[in-house]
């Protein structure tokens, strides 16, 4: 079903090792509005759909998170290469150090290990879409609290694209949103469990 391209969808090139940048980006990868949470969210949201443009869509963009996934892997891995120990020490990595020295484990920022409550599925194409939507706007704001923490422009760029393909993820879930609302035979959907005319 899909295709792997064996590159970045936007190229990671680190020069400057650092632990504390390490320590807040990791919350992109496995904390609660993260690229994992995404991911999962969107391409199990799919199954239940009633309409193959929406199911495409969130085909689309979960495989797309999928690709932020190894992007922010490939920001962390970069950060923490050759990091010395007494940088890590004195930094707020120390903790995730010591539990998975610079692997790449899905976490948060404050330490909390991935979990799949992050992600909403409610089999309800209204409600799933309008998780859709929130998920992408808190992603983008944390990207956001992310630019304000790092001046390196060699994590800002990727960091910067990541979040501009929130926008467009916001905005294709609108569609959806649109497009289900336009093929309900009940204009009423707040009220009601419309079903699809098609």
């Amino acid at each position: 079903m899909w295709i792997y391209e064996k590159k970045l969808q936007f190229p990671v090139k680190i020069k400057n090792p650092d632990a504390r940048a390490a320590s807040i980006i990791v919350s992109q990868l496995g904390g609660p509005d993260g690229e994992l949470a995404a991911s999962m969210r969107y391409l199990n949201q799919r199954f239940s759909m009633p309409d193959r443009k929406i199911v495409g869509i969130l085909t689309d963009v979960g495989t797309e998170e999928l690709a932020h996934l190894e992007m922010v892997g490939s920001i962390l891995t970069q950060l923490t290469k050759n990091l010395p120990v007494s940088e890590i020490e004195s930094s707020p990595f120390a903790q995730y150090f010591v539990d998975h020295t610079a692997g790449v484990y899905p976490a948060s920022a404050a330490g909390v290990p991935a979990d799949m409550k992050y992600i909403g599925v409610k089999g309800d194409v209204i409600a799933d879409l309008n998780e859709d939507l929130a998920a992408e706007q808190k992603a983008r704001v944390t990207y956001d609290n992310i630019l304000r923490m790092i001046d390196d422009p060699d994590i800002r760029e990727p960091i910067k694209f990541l979040r501009e393909r929130e926008l467009v993820h916001y905005q294709r879930f609108a569609d959806a949103l649109r497009h289900a609302q336009e093929s309900m035979n009940s204009k009423n959907f707040y009220a009601t469990n419309p079903s699809f005319d098609n």
